[in-house]
């Protein structure tokens, strides 16, 4: 399907599944009171709640979402174990985003309107929450979306539960040009994340002294990486910036390799490689190389160690823990205390009581707080290095906790970039 077909197919779908959520009728009231014709109606009449989780179970970003959801299985079943939320217990509904964002957007519908749920966790590519950010905005419907991106964006029916770019990408930036590195050359996946991230990473380079020596963009799934790599090493970049997702991580490095091109000659920084796909990618491909993220199964605290027992005691020794995931499990934590905060499943409410401040978690990732105003998270910056024992070791961390800044306001040399 080209291209532009595949455009036209989900503003078709988003359009219809929209229109159908406006003229839905036969729904449960739920909550005396918590529902109103214009907003999702949540169903609270007996002893459980339902929450949709929605990701990527098969296709080019199974290698990715399968182990997030399986984190939000994680948090359910121990929130469930400690009593539930407001005394129910929690019931989750999965669906499969199947990598297609068409999919991504009928499957929210289908969760609000059908399933009546209180909440939904997922999506992972921007493309996928592009595509269903209208369908949670015409239900007034709650989304939580645990994946760093590239910002610029706000809805007042998402949680960003991920980094956003200033805890992310710019940190990344700032650690390549600290160890002197004075040129980049970007590869990416052909959509939105990478061609938005790497616009802000060529406005931050332009304003840091820093060359932007090419850039090229593989289709989603894509396994065909020589010239993309031939270009690379022609370039004689100091850094190489990887916006690459999925598994075309796998075909790019085991390509980079085989050009001779090293971490120790010419190191790539990645933002969507965590623990996960370092194990399906072989560490004899990435050892040695930099990732930008805000949490790693090595990250020191109490919290962290909690978290990665709990995970490998349900799903096995040999499974990693990494960011998305974490951001997931924690994500749920958010929500069941804006919850409790209201005292009610009601969305407009949650909101209200997320708004109004407050609202932290003490995350395997450290501890995080709710930014009422953006939506985001308050989330500590950390680069890590590859080990040869497919575990990451973090070599730089911001301090504390930064300041979600989606719009970039903070920075200069952003201005016009939204």
């Amino acid at each position: 399907m080209s291209k532009i077909l595949r455009r036209r197919v989900a503003a078709v779908v988003v359009a219809a599944i929209t229109a159908a959520a406006l003229t839905a009728c036969g729904a449960k009231t739920g909550e005396t009171g918590s529902a109103s014709a214009a907003g999702a109606v949540v169903d609270t009449a007996g002893p459980t709640v339902k929450v949709g989780l929605l990701n990527s179970l098969s296709g080019t970003m199974a290698i990715s979402e399968v182990t997030v959801r399986d984190a939000l299985k994680l948090a359910i079943d121990e929130i469930n174990a400690a009593g539930g939320v407001l005394g129910k217990q929690i019931t989750p509904v999965s669906e499969d985003g199947a990598s297609d964002w068409p999919t991504f957007a009928e499957k929210s519908q289908k969760l609000i309107s059908q399933d009546k749920v209180a909440a939904i966790f997922g999506c992972w590519t921007s493309a996928s929450r592009k595509a269903v950010k209208p369908v949670f905005e015409k239900n007034k419907a709650l989304l939580f979306y645990p994946v760093q991106y590239e910002g610029l964006e706000q809805s007042p029916y998402i949680y960003y539960t991920g980094a956003t770019t200033n805890q992310q990408i710019v940190p990344g930036l700032d650690y390549l040009k600290a160890q002197g590195k004075t040129s980049v050359y970007l590869v990416g996946s052909d959509y939105v994340f990478p061609r938005t991230a790497n616009k802000i990473i060529k406005a931050y380079a332009a304003a840091n002294g820093m060359k932007v020596l090419g850039e090229d963009y593989a289709p989603l799934g894509s396994t065909e990486f020589s010239t993309i790599v031939n270009k690379v090493k022609a370039s004689g970049a100091s850094a190489v910036f990887n916006t690459l997702n999925g598994d075309s991580n796998v075909a790019f490095f085991k390509e980079y390799k085989s050009a001779g091109l090293t971490a120790d000659g010419m190191p790539v920084v990645s933002v969507s490689i965590a623990e996960e796909e370092v194990k399906s990618i072989g560490t004899q491909y990435l050892a040695g190389q930099l990732t930008a993220w805000n949490y790693y199964q090595t990250t020191p605290g109490a919290a962290n160690e909690k978290f990665v027992k709990a995970y490998k005691d349900k799903y096995g020794a040999d499974k990693p823990t990494s960011d998305p995931m974490e951001a997931a499990y924690t994500s749920v934590y958010l929500w069941k205390a804006m919850v409790e905060k209201a005292q009610s499943f009601e969305v407009e409410k949650v909101k209200a009581a997320s708004a109004a401040g407050g609202i932290t978690f003490d995350a395997p990732e450290g501890l995080v707080t709710v930014d009422g105003a953006t939506q985001h998270v308050f989330k500590t910056a950390r680069i890590g290095k590859i080990g040869d024992d497919g575990l990451i070791k973090e070599v730089w961390n911001s301090g504390e906790p930064i300041k979600p800044d989606p719009y970039l306001k903070s920075y200069s040399w952003a201005t016009g970039l939204s």
